[in-house]
């Protein structure tokens, strides 16, 4: 997959009270953002053990940002128990050499348009200069890096 002409993929996980919402206000409001980012509409992200942000990586993804309502979630468990699941991705991440920037929580209203943009913006530069997901486990393994 990694080639130096290869841009990043950044997935996004919105909850449908938040993230998800924000980027349809950004889409409603024409303003653009990179091309190279998807977007998954889902109920709280709390559903995703830390082992899928893992698969993501293993996958293709490059960077994942999680937009969710924060502590304005409508679901209880939302906010302490996102943040326990991510803090559990991050120490799977270390294991395989991956740097933990590549995986962000944002609280994302349904009309935050600007925090939206900044988020997915900040996201993109830092994959540029890091590089691809799948390049870093390489070298963590003691493989070279895909060209081709």
């Amino acid at each position: 997959m990694g080639n130096s002409n290869s841009q990043p993929k950044i997935l996004i996980l919105g909850t449908l009270s938040g993230g998800y919402a924000g980027a349809d206000s950004t889409g409603q409001s024409h303003l653009e953002y990179p091309a190279n980012t998807y977007i998954l509409p889902m109920r709280s992200p709390v559903m995703f053990p830390p082992e899928f942000y893992l698969r993501a990586f293993e996958h293709g993804m490059d960077g994942i940002i999680v937009m969710y309502s924060g502590t304005d979630s409508p679901y209880k468990v939302e906010a302490e128990g996102t943040a326990r699941l991510i803090n559990q991705a991050y120490a799977l991440m270390k294991t395989r050499g991956l740097d933990i920037r590549r995986l962000r929580l944002a609280a994302i209203c349904t009309v935050c348009v600007k925090p939206f943009l900044k988020e997915v913006n900040q996201m993109n530069e830092l994959l540029k200069g890091i590089g691809l997901a799948q390049d870093e486990m390489r070298l963590h393994a003691g493989k070279e890096p895909s060209h081709g």
